[in-house]
């Protein structure tokens, strides 16, 4: 008799997909790596909504695993490090951050066509879209602005020496380097003409504050980044996404948060990226300055220059979107919607500049 259960590293007639073109490569790398007690490979599919490194869900006999890997194409240097989003969700296991739980990496690039990780899979809802903000009652998306306020200082607050993250980044002058690194990547993305780019550029490097504290950042803390459980208590599940993370200036991680952050009463100009920006629009969601000003109060840090992050986070985001916008018109990147980062970049570098004309 047989349970019906496949042999360890059988694929049948599992299809593959762009990033996974041949799913018995992978079952065959498992099977050497001694993880034969997750049966046989069902299924592989792209979880929808990445837009840097990709992210699949296995599906196995035993249930599913997560895969991650850079994107296709066009990868700029010093970007989508496997072996450090493994590090630091190894690291995290034991700390008041949930995140999933690794399971092992893989740096031949033979297997799948890049390294790549495996993690546990995570039950939660990812919430991105207003269809997806429309679950939600007010009630919920105040307790969950609370969540995500609460979390970021979580992460802030994480002891690096205890989580074996001493050597992870290197906080003195970490925003004179972000600012030479988002240049360079500028640089080896742009293929067209952007008016005020280079003025912003000037403008951020003449205004830079000196970082006086290093702690870990996630570089890309934002509500769809999270894993969202709604019930009694609405809570998150773990936080995903962190191939930007370093040791730095927590002011960063929380201007980059609010730079994804829409207002009630924002213009409707925000580009139509789906980053959960407009989900925090929504009845019940707190403010840019309510959100800033919790986090002082739970922090104990000064806020006040919060209009220079935002401006910077801007930025930041508009040269990770121009390197999306290159992958795509390289036709290298994977699933829908890329045709609408290209036309978000001015608008963002406009954005950072009205920012910095409040500051200054």
């Amino acid at each position: 008799m047989t349970d019906g259960r496949q042999p360890f590293g059988g694929v049948g007639q599992v299809r593959g997909v762009p990033g996974i073109e041949d799913p018995s490569r992978l079952a065959a790398w498992m099977a050497s790596a001694r993880l034969s007690e997750f049966g046989g490979l069902r299924h592989v599919q792209l979880i929808a909504g990445g837009r840097s490194n990709l992210t699949y869900r296995l599906d196995f006999d035993a249930g599913p695993l997560v895969l991650r890997r850079p994107p296709l194409g066009h990868v700029l240097p010093t970007a989508h490090d496997m072996s450090r989003e493994y590090r630091v969700l190894s690291a995290l296991q034991d700390t008041a951050v949930p995140v999933p739980r690794p399971l092992a990496s893989c740096q031949d690039p033979d297997v799948v066509g890049a390294p790549f990780y495996l993690m546990h899979y995570v039950d939660g809802l990812v919430i991105r879209t207003p269809q997806d903000g429309a679950q939600l009652t007010r009630q919920q998306a105040s307790e969950l602005s609370e969540l995500l306020v609460g979390m970021l200082a979580t992460i802030h607050g994480v002891d690096i020496e205890s989580a074996g993250l001493a050597t992870f980044g290197r906080p003195e002058g970490y925003l004179t380097r972000q600012l030479a690194r988002w240049q360079r990547q500028w640089e080896l993305s742009n293929s067209r003409e952007m008016p005020g780019y280079d003025q912003l550029v000037a403008r951020l490097a003449a205004g830079l504050p000196l970082s006086t504290e290093g702690t870990l950042v996630h570089g890309d803390f934002r509500l769809d980044n999270t894993l969202v459980r709604l019930g009694s208590p609405t809570s998150i599940a773990a936080v995903v996404d962190w191939e930007m993370s370093t040791l730095g200036d927590p002011l960063a991680d929380l201007g980059l948060t609010l730079s994804y952050w829409a207002d009630a009463g924002d213009d409707s100009d925000w580009p139509d990226i789906n980053v959960g920006a407009s989900v925090t629009a929504l009845p019940g969601f707190v403010s840019r300055e309510q959100f800033a000003a919790r986090y002082a109060e739970l922090t104990g840090r000064d806020v006040a220059g919060i209009g220079y992050y935002i401006a910077f986070g801007y930025f930041k985001l508009a040269v990770v979107l121009e390197g999306i916008h290159a992958r795509y018109l390289q036709h290298k990147t994977v699933g829908e919607g890329f045709e609408r980062e290209g036309p978000a970049v001015p608008i963002l570098i406009q954005r950072a500049h009205a920012m910095l004309d409040t500051v200054n």
